[in-house]
């Protein structure tokens, strides 16, 4: 009898490229793959560690499986894996714990220790010895594919864990990377976003860049669409840019860490740019692509902090040509620099802050919406229903609602901004006259 395998994905968007790469292995392997709530025989759940939230949030999700099925067999693995095992080990329910360096080995680590046990087993690595790549793509969704390209970080930013739970930056070759694109090439994806921890460090360990990959990338049939998930603004090079703004198939949406719009927060942070260099790269997308989305990543709260500081950064943004914020309040990491800085942002002061700039983000991409409207754009269609309506994304990243059309999924469709309804979404016009030929599975 064949055995079922679940997962469950914290975190981001690299950690479901891996997930949908570690659930293709199992189920080549005769693994049975179910829903979360289907009573699998084994639950995989691949964690993050960004913040003591995501922490919380896996020992919940272990309580869930148990719940489904009290006999299941609990496998941990992700960054909160790498970085706390023995913190997970005692987690009640779990069977196996994997770091960084093992997570791929599943297979072979659930044929020697399929049994539960009273304490679970951890296979964790030293992080300095997790120095290989391993490659990998999400599918399921049928018009979107997460492709990873890079793992880990070099960079040691004074709040962060990641170099601790990934290890050194490395990728593939540029070669390499191509074969596992044609691949995603192959399936019915429409849109591909390439993901990485530090994205713009790709083939740093191989005297190849970014750059040089996205121009190869450009070149694949089959692949109608492409996305940069996160980049960072001192990797962000005018040649990216300006590749991005010629091209057909790389769309005009950035999404570029900010962190904070104070040059002293931005050093106590150490980041590799201050403010200046954030705002050349904003207007130099602006001057070459007028109607780019430009997503920024914020951290409120920071140690050291003052109202001062927090209405620099406040009015930085506001001044920036920028569409939405991802604003995420601190949260202290152990075994980071920042966690032994002084003069500590009280919890409330922080969410006081994080609901100042989400209203401020609001504004910001009600502007850019608004700026839109009467434009045309193609919007790749999602499938997904929900009160009989359907979603998808433009080039520049607007988030189009419609009526639910089984017709349209996994489309490139004409359509027409025509407003902003209420919960946010735009509204459009769609021309059937021009929708894109159909793909057959």
């Amino acid at each position: 009898m064949h055995k079922s395998v679940a997962f469950y994905t914290l975190g981001c968007k690299l950690n479901f490229s891996e997930t949908s790469t570690i659930s293709r292995q199992m189920e080549s392997h005769g693994f049975i793959k179910r829903e979360f709530t289907d009573a699998a025989d084994v639950y995989v759940i691949n964690t993050c560690s960004v913040t003591d939230h995501a922490d919380r949030k896996c020992k919940k999700v272990v309580k869930e499986a148990l719940k489904y099925n009290p006999n299941a067999f609990v496998v941990i693995i992700g960054c909160y894996a790498q970085l706390k095992p023995q913190e997970i080990a005692n987690i009640p329910g779990v069977d196996l714990v994997l770091g960084a360096a093992e997570k791929f080995n599943l297979i072979e680590h659930l044929a020697n220790n399929y049994n539960k046990k009273d304490k679970a087993t951890v296979f964790n690595a030293n992080i300095k010895e997790t120095n290989i790549f391993i490659p990998g793509f999400s599918v399921g969704d049928r018009t979107r594919s997460f492709l990873k390209v890079q793992d880990g970080c070099d960079y040691f930013c004074s709040f962060c864990t990641i170099p601790l739970a990934r290890g050194k930056s490395r990728s593939h070759t540029i070669a390499e990377t191509l074969k596992v694109a044609n691949e995603v090439a192959s399936t019915n994806v429409r849109e591909v976003v390439l993901t990485g921890v530090n994205l713009g460090d790709f083939g740093v360990n191989n005297q190849e860049s970014f750059y040089n990959l996205i121009v190869e990338l450009d070149k694949i049939e089959g692949i109608d669409r492409y996305r940069i998930s996160s980049i960072e603004p001192n990797l962000l090079e005018d040649r990216i840019i300006d590749f991005v703004a010629a091209s057909n198939k790389f769309m005009p949406h950035f999404h570029i860490p900010l962190q904070s719009g104070s040059d002293n927060m931005l050093k106590s942070m150490r980041r590799k740019y201050l403010s200046n260099l954030y705002e050349e790269k904003v207007s130099k997308i602006k001057s070459v692509m007028p109607h780019c989305s430009i997503g920024v990543d914020v951290i409120v709260g920071f140690p050291g902090e003052t109202e001062e500081e927090f209405k620099i950064t406040y009015d930085f943004i506001n001044q920036l040509d920028v569409s939405y914020l991802h604003v995420f309040p601190y949260s202290e990491r152990k075994n980071t620099t920042a966690a032994k800085l002084k003069d500590k942002v009280h919890q409330y002061v922080r969410n006081e802050r994080t609901e100042m700039l989400r209203i401020l983000s609001e504004k910001k991409k009600r502007a850019f919406y608004q700026n839109n409207i009467g434009q045309s754009f193609n919007v790749l269609f999602e499938n997904e229903e929900k009160d009989s309506k359907m979603y998808g994304f433009t080039e520049n990243y607007i988030k189009v609602e419609a009526d639910y059309d089984p017709l349209l999924i996994n489309e490139l469709s004409e359509v027409c901004i025509t407003g902003i309804n209420n919960d946010g979404f735009a509204s459009a016009e769609i021309n059937y006259a021009k929708l894109s030929a159909i793909h057959v599975s």
